[in-house]
């Protein structure tokens, strides 16, 4: 099993005509991903690569079934996309797009809770269940199917991870990352509780980074409710307060929200931690491998 995605998933792609759309959509078909449709207002009736184009979200669903929706939309009309999607009764919405503002995901959140929609992102790698599913921009060799799953706010940091854990002979069930922006969809303790109830996912790893409070809640569910070890990694130990560490939302303030209140109050929650990137393999290993 995996959670959000599988080899049903019926994937369309908003921005696909786009130079990053086309060339990730196109990725996304080689991984064996079922691309069903594109959406890009003013190209509906053309097709690239065989899969046909739209000019709305409600007509591509209507016409193919799409179930999960893939964004490639520049930054200033991304949360217009997230809520088309919504509005069409996709259940899914992975959104790739870096540098929306925190005014427009202010309206997204909103309007997500008048839906039955769960959204990843923005400013995210996407979601991949290894040998069924890819959905996003990672690359998918590095994956192996398993029964470890992985969440991250950290794109590149889930790249090494991932890498760790398949030479170390540990697959991964579905791997998110969740986004770096101040104002995201999904959080740590949301996928979380999907990771607890999919009987195939037996361990998670956590990659954080400075700023926010998304680990801390994490400690809290897994101290309180996840019977599955946790291993985790916390990014930016040796930042400086007041400074932004590549992420919009990975910026120590207000006297919180550093590595290190992070790491310990993980600890407290019954996480296993590595404070060393390159211990994480082994420890996994250690960890789930028994």
């Amino acid at each position: 099993m995996s959670i959000l995605i599988d080899k049903d998933t019926r994937l369309l792609v908003q921005g696909m005509t786009g130079r990053e759309g086309s060339f990730h959509t196109a990725q996304c078909v080689a991984y064996g991903t079922r691309v069903v449709a594109g959406v890009t207002p003013g190209k509906g009736g053309q097709k690239l690569e065989g899969i046909p184009v739209f000019n709305t979200v409600q007509s591509a669903v209507d016409s193919t079934g799409a179930n999960v929706s893939l964004i490639f939309v520049p930054a200033p009309f991304a949360a217009d996309a997230v809520m088309e999607s919504a509005a069409a009764g996709i259940p899914l919405v992975i959104c790739i797009t870096e540098g929306i503002p925190v005014r427009d995901m202010l309206k997204v959140v909103r309007f997500l809770k008048t839906r039955n929609c769960c959204l990843i992102g923005p400013n995210c790698p996407g979601v991949i269940s290894p040998g069924r599913c890819k959905a996003g921009i990672m690359p998918g060799q590095i994956h192996k199917g398993g029964s470890i799953g992985v969440i991250s706010r950290s794109g590149t940091l889930t790249y090494e991870v991932v890498h760790q854990l398949t030479h170390n002979d540990l697959g991964q069930s579905t791997c998110i990352g969740i986004g770096g922006d101040p104002i995201i969809g999904s959080s740590f303790v949301d996928l979380l509780k999907l990771f607890e109830e999919d009987p195939e996912t037996h361990g998670v790893v956590l990659i954080g980074e400075i700023g926010g409070g998304e680990e801390e809640m994490a400690a809290e569910y897994v101290k309180d409710h996840f019977a599955k070890p946790v291993l985790g990694f916390v990014a930016g130990l040796t930042a400086p307060p007041g400074k932004r560490m590549g992420h919009a939302g990975a910026i120590i303030s207000g006297g919180g929200g550093t590595a290190g209140e992070k790491i310990a109050a993980m600890r407290q929650g019954g996480i296993h931690m590595v404070e060393h990137l390159g211990e994480l393999g082994r420890t996994a290993r250690a960890l789930f491998g028994r």
